[in-house]
């Protein structure tokens, strides 16, 4: 027993660690069920009272792919050739003819520019008489364009992830695929026609001042009383009064809410719970002193979207004055995602129909990434004014009621020319170039594919698949049990195990399953007992050798391990390369196939032979059949 320890202990840790990371997918499925047996103001009662539950099992729980929970599959195509035409210039017959021919004649997947170029080339014309400088050869002017549609593409992305970020969708899938194409994948979605609205009308880019802190935070305070009950013109709830001791509590709440030094006193076992009731709305927030800066985080983001949309809050809002949210989040010290809060004015300065160009770059005085934006005559103009009237004050990028970035204006900038520093990383720079080029889709996008999967399906698909693993399971277990006996009874333990482990790990990665998947569960149960099989045959032939049980085992298992090693490494980098430069489908495929494998060499090596020493150690003799 002492011998076996250490790989009890690990195998705890394996089972451990896998019914956590299944346990948040029970609640997600325990909430689900009574809520479904609800209605009306007891649906919305109970969902109230286990929002935060809710939130925070359907973050950790395993993920179901499109096929499995329904929505919508939409599959987009940039138009390449708008954005080559719209690129040109010095357009004359010539040029609007070669783009006629080839409208007519692309392909949906082919290389576009290589096509366009060879046009050009074939008639004995230089791409420079349209494209740049005329100094500039045919080469130089074809890698231009590529990155133009390369970058065009990254944009269309982009803008695409942001407007389905602020849609809220649960789970959502995007990812490019070929030259110019966007696979969106949104599950849970049913609204054609939203959708379509959603992914190819035109991206509103802003500037926009921010307000002073104090002037929002003073907001936010009206906010808060209203929703307590109070009127936002009781100077009673703003001044507590010096002998009403109940009204002093809230203000000493909110002081250590706001990073006060106040200690909350130890017979005070209910103070959050007080401090969410009496302040509703800033009891959710969190404050940086020295920028005025709220912050709100993730699981708190949706209630409190809730309370701004409310038509009576709305109501007390003064008129220029809006609140948006951060279109990222970052993560602080405390581990959690927080997404920041900005107070703005209403009334854009500037929209995003005045940039000509944006570019990220390198200062070279600190070697800080940094943005570098033109405007128009007419945007420079407007630009110059209002830069000089706000010296000081932070102005804030939107697209699509986001805001991506709130830099503050160091000084007048009348030519047109800008410079946004304070970037962390080049990706943040990147990403901010395309968002200030993002005033509208860089080329239209077509929707060339829109594929709804029903609920239904979905669950016909889960049935379906479940009942195939049941009978894979079924049919498995029956044929180790008969054939081998008791071996076979321990080999059918650990397939058990194999199966906890793989599924412990999908959800404990955030891993999606898909039906694809489910195929892979299946034929992980039929590969899990070979290793089992190769032992078992192994240690019949040792003991008809005449070796004892015990040494027979022991012998079986050193001789079994190379073959089956080296038939699971052989098909973990087969999942691999499927992996890697499959689509989804197949990749879901493979990632079952690749934590299966693992899985089915830790349960059948590892858990088998301390079953068996067990035995042996408490006098059982295990039948090998």
């Amino acid at each position: 027993m002492r011998n076996q320890l250490s790989r009890i202990i690990l195998i705890l840790c394996a089972v451990i660690l896998a019914v956590y990371s299944l346990w948040p997918t029970y609640q997600d499925y325990k909430y689900r069920k009574s809520l479904s047996v609800l209605t009306g103001k007891d649906s919305l009662d109970y969902f109230e009272l286990h929002e935060q539950d809710f939130q925070k099992a359907k973050e950790n729980r395993m993920k179901l792919g499109l096929d499995l929970q329904g929505g919508m599959r939409v599959v987009l195509e940039v138009d390449v050739l708008q954005l080559i035409d719209d690129l040109g210039k010095n357009r004359d017959d010539t040029f609007r003819r070669i783009i006629s021919e080839m409208r007519a004649e692309s392909k949906s997947e082919a290389n576009v520019i290589q096509s366009f170029a060879k046009k050009f080339q074939d008639g004995g014309i230089r791409l420079s008489r349209y494209y740049r400088s005329l100094r500039d050869d045919d080469a130089t002017i074809i890698s231009w364009l590529e990155d133009a549609t390369e970058k065009a593409v990254d944009q269309a992305i982009e803008i695409v992830r942001n407007r389905v970020d602020q849609y809220r969708v649960s789970e959502p899938n995007i990812q490019k695929r070929g030259g110019r194409r966007i696979i969106v994948e949104l599950p849970g979605v049913k609204d054609e026609k939203e959708v379509s609205q959603l992914l190819q009308g035109t991206a509103k880019l802003e500037f926009r001042m921010l307000k002073d802190p104090d002037v929002s935070f003073k907001v936010l305070e009206s906010i808060d009383r209203f929703l307590t009950g109070k009127t936002t013109d009781d100077t009673t709830a703003a001044k507590p009064s010096k002998t009403a001791k109940s009204e002093e509590k809230p203000r000493d709440a909110l002081t250590e809410l706001l990073g006060g030094k106040q200690q909350p006193s130890p017979a005070d076992t209910t103070q959050e719970s007080r401090i969410q009731r009496d302040h509703p709305f800033l009891s959710y927030l969190r404050f940086n002193q020295q920028s005025g800066e709220a912050f709100a985080m993730d699981k708190d983001r949706d209630r409190l979207t809730r309370l701004l949309t409310r038509p009576d809050v709305q109501n007390i809002l003064p008129p220029d004055f809006e609140l948006l949210w951060s279109a990222k989040s970052q993560q602080f010290a405390d581990g959690n995602k927080y997404y920041t809060v900005f107070a703005l004015r209403k009334t854009p300065e500037l929209t995003g129909g005045v940039i000509v160009n944006a570019y990220a770059s390198v200062n070279p005085e600190d070697n800080r990434p940094v943005v570098n934006m033109e405007m128009n005559s007419e945007g420079a103009r407007d630009w110059s004014r209002i830069t000089g009237a706000n010296i000081g004050k932070r102005v804030a990028i939107v697209l699509d009621n986001g805001v991506f970035s709130a830099p503050t204006i160091i000084g007048k900038i009348p030519s047109g020319r800008s410079q946004i520093t304070g970037i962390d990383s080049p990706n943040e720079a990147r990403l901010l170039e395309i968002v200030l080029k993002a005033g509208a889709l860089p080329a239209p996008v077509a929707i060339i594919e829109q594929r709804s999967v029903g609920p239904s399906l979905g669950e016909d698909s889960i049935r379906s698949g479940l009942t195939a693993s049941i009978i894979a399971l079924a049919f498995t277990v029956l044929f180790m049990v008969l054939y081998y006996k008791t071996a076979g009874f321990v080999a059918d333990i650990a397939l058990l195990f194999n199966i906890l482990f793989l599924l412990g790990v999908m959800a404990g990665f955030k891993a999606t399953l898909t039906l694809p998947g489910i195929a892979g569960i299946v034929l992980t149960i039929g590969m899990a007992v070979d290793a089992n099989v190769l032992i078992n045959e192994r240690i019949r032939e040792e003991l008809m050798g005449g070796k004892t049980l015990r040494a027979a085992v022991d012998a079986g298992y050193v001789k079994a391990f190379s073959a089956i090693f080296d038939s699971s490494i052989t098909t973990f980098l087969t999942g691999v390369i499927l992996y890697q430069f499959g689509t989804g489908p197949v990749q879901g495929f493979a990632l079952t196939l690749m934590i299966g494998i693992v899985a089915s060499m830790f349960s059948a090596i590892l858990i088998t032979r301390v079953t068996f020493n067990l035995m042996m150690d408490r006098g059982l003799q295990p039948n090998f059949g």
